[in-house]
């Protein structure tokens, strides 16, 4: 059976909700040169230069009428004192109880005007968690989706476009 796109008609195995960045957008434009001797990253942390902070977190849009969300795994900002903050909690129960951090996302997510250096608040999660940004910035398309959910036919073009970096032809 499978899921059935309706923004390009293709039939997939289940509906892919989850999509994510490896680094932040300016990490990934260096040369693998310059990636090697000016970043050191991990599977949640970034440091570019030793003076620019990243961290990986959660972008959820919850869609319409359903449990379902679709999900980014994306980067933040963080200052110098927030990221060392957030890294002494790092495996300390009940780090969620921190106030949430200011950063501004540091990716591109696909199919909404352009997302980068938008505000967001980093919510810290209980262990095992990513954080969970929060998206402020008033006025941004991305805000509303996030507080008032998408439909499900947004749902099938944002995958679409997240998939295949295009948006599908009407049918």
């Amino acid at each position: 059976m499978g899921y059935e796109c309706k923004t390009c008609g293709a039939v997939h195995p289940e509906r892919p909700t989850c999509f994510g960045f490896d680094a932040p957008a300016v990490v990934s434009q260096l040369s693998d040169v310059d990636r090697e001797r000016r970043v050191a990253i991990s599977s949640d942390q970034c440091i570019l230069d030793d003076e620019n902070f990243f961290i990986l977190g959660t972008l959820d849009l919850p869609i319409q009428g359903s449990d379902e969300i679709l999900r980014w795994i994306a980067w933040s900002t963080l200052s110098r004192p927030n990221f060392e903050r957030a890294s002494e909690l790092w495996s300390v129960d009940g780090r969620e109880s921190e106030p949430p951090y200011s950063g501004w996302l540091s990716n591109r997510i696909p199919g909404f005007p352009d997302t980068l250096n938008v505000k967001v608040l980093v919510h810290t999660a209980p262990l095992g968690c990513r954080p969970r940004f929060e998206v402020v910035e008033d006025g941004h398309p991305i805000r509303d989706a996030q507080r008032d959910g998408i439909t499900s036919e947004k749902a099938d073009e944002l995958i679409h476009v997240a998939q295949f970096g295009e948006v599908a032809a009407p049918q």
